[in-house]
């Protein structure tokens, strides 16, 4: 993977993810739809062209493929790493359309209401989309980030 803007880390998983079908294949998987078979129909795509996709996301350690059936997939610890982004670009999405106009929506299993995901600081489980969040250059930055952030601990408007 060559990332364009090298120390970006918004760069860098744009990159990885690549495709969008990345995002909707590990959406099948997460639902349960882990044959190939399964996931060809229930998608309408080329099976070229989803053997092409679900190879590279076996290559990229998103998706392994089971022992015990081979066109069985199954995400790696990588691949379950990015099940909070989904859920949260689909809950983003959502917002964005009227109720009647939903699709899907996340619920609580247990009680059947619908969820609303944020992103919160592990350490304070404060909701990090607000202003009191900012970015700052890492260790790894270049001149040109350094530069960026030079005028303040962050970025001005909280916002990535």
């Amino acid at each position: 993977m060559t990332v364009r803007i090298k120390d970006c880390p918004l760069a860098a998983a744009a990159e990885f993810i690549g495709e969008w079908s990345t995002l909707v294949l590990l959406h099948e998987v997460f639902d349960g739809i882990t044959d190939f078979e399964a996931m060809r129909e229930n998608l309408r795509i080329d099976p070229d062209l989803l053997r092409t996709r679900l190879d590279a996301l076996v290559a990229r350690g998103v998706l392994e493929r089971r022992d015990d059936a081979p066109s069985h997939y199954a995400p790696t610890p990588l691949g379950r790493s990015l099940r909070p982004v989904l859920l949260t670009l689909a809950a983003w999405g959502n917002r964005e359309l009227p109720p009647a106009g939903r699709g899907m929506i996340l619920v609580d299993a247990r009680t059947g209401e619908e969820a609303e995901p944020v992103v919160v600081d592990r350490h304070t489980g404060r909701r990090v989309d607000t202003e009191e969040y900012v970015f700052t250059p890492g260790p790894a930055a270049s001149d040109a980030m350094r530069a960026r952030f030079s005028k303040s601990t962050g970025s001005t408007n909280g916002a990535a």
